[in-house]
C-alpha cells in the first residue's frame, strides 16, 4: 500500500502572506481599487487568482487583475524580494513522514512557475512525487488536483492524507474521500478548519506525522 501524504503550499508549507499582501497591492493600486486590509486579503490565501479576486472584489475584471498580480510577483521574485520562509519544523516533519513511509506530495492554488521556484529555493523539491498546481486544475475545494496527486504516486483515497491551512483545503479533502489534516498555523482558524471537515487539526508540523499514521491505520 502506498501511503500518499499532500500538502498545500500557500499557509501550509510556508509563510508567503507578506509577500502576497505586497502583490495585492501592487494590482489594486494599478486598477486604482483600495486594497482590503491584510485581515480580508489572507482569507482568499490558497484560492486560484480568479477566484481569490472573485472574492475580494465581485464586480472587478478578474482576468485582467489575475494577470496584474502575475506580472507583480514575477517582478517582486526577479528584484529578489519574495519572502516564503518554510514553518519552523517543516523539514523535520516531511523527513519523518518519508521515514514512516510516507509519499509526498503538493496540490496548490499556485502556479506551476511559483511551485517551481518555492521548492528550489528551499532545496526540497526532491522530496515530492508529484506536484499538482492551478495552472491544471480547478480550484480548491475542487478535489481535481488531490485526486489527479492520488492518481500520480500510484495511492488511494483511504491511503492519502491531506494537509492544509484553510477550509478549501479541507473541502477538496473530504470531497476526495481523503483524510484532511487542517495546519493551524496557517491562515484560517482552527474553528473553520473543523467546520469545513478536518479531521484532525495540527498546531505544530511536529504533530503531522502521527496524525497521519493514525488515520491510515484507523
Amino acid at each position: 500500500m502506498i501511503k500518499l501524504a499532500i500538502f498545500d503550499c500557500d499557509g501550509t508549507l510556508v509563510d508567503s502572506g507578506g509577500s502576497i499582501d505586497r502583490a495585492l497591492r501592487t494590482t489594486f493600486s494599478a486598477h486604482n481599487i483600495d486594497c482590503p486590509p491584510r485581515s480580508v486579503t489572507k482569507r482568499v490565501i490558497g484560492l486560484s487568482l480568479d477566484e481569490a479576486f472573485a472574492e475580494l472584489v465581485p464586480d472587478g475584471d478578474h482576468r485582467a487583475l489575475s494577470a496584474t498580480y502575475r506580472e507583480a510577483f514575477i517582478a517582486m521574485r526577479g528584484a529578489g524580494s519574495v519572502e516564503e520562509p518554510l514553518y519552523d519544523g517543516m523539514v523535520e516533519a516531511l523527513d519523518a513522514l518519508r521515514a514512516d513511509g510516507w509519499a509526498l506530495g503538493v496540490a496548490t492554488g499556485k502556479s506551476d512557475r511559483g511551485l517551481a521556484h518555492c521548492l528550489a529555493a528551499h532545496g526540497i523539491a526532491d522530496k515530492f512525487v508529484t506536484l499538482q498546481t492551478a495552472d491544471r486544475h480547478p480550484s480548491k475545494p475542487h478535489p481535481a488536483m488531490v485526486l489527479a496527486a492520488i492518481d500520480e504516486a500510484g495511492a488511494t483515497p483511504g491511503s492519502t492524507i491531506f494537509i492544509g491551512d484553510t477550509s478549501w483545503d479541507m473541502g477538496a479533502a473530504r470531497a476526495a474521500l481523503c483524510g484532511a489534516i487542517g495546519a493551524a498555523w496557517g491562515y484560517h482558524d482552527e474553528a473553520e478548519l473543523r467546520d469545513a471537515g478536518a479531521h484532525h487539526v495540527a498546531k505544530d508540523p511536529a504533530e503531522l506525522p502521527d496524525m497521519a499514521n493514525q488515520w491510515v491505520h484507523a
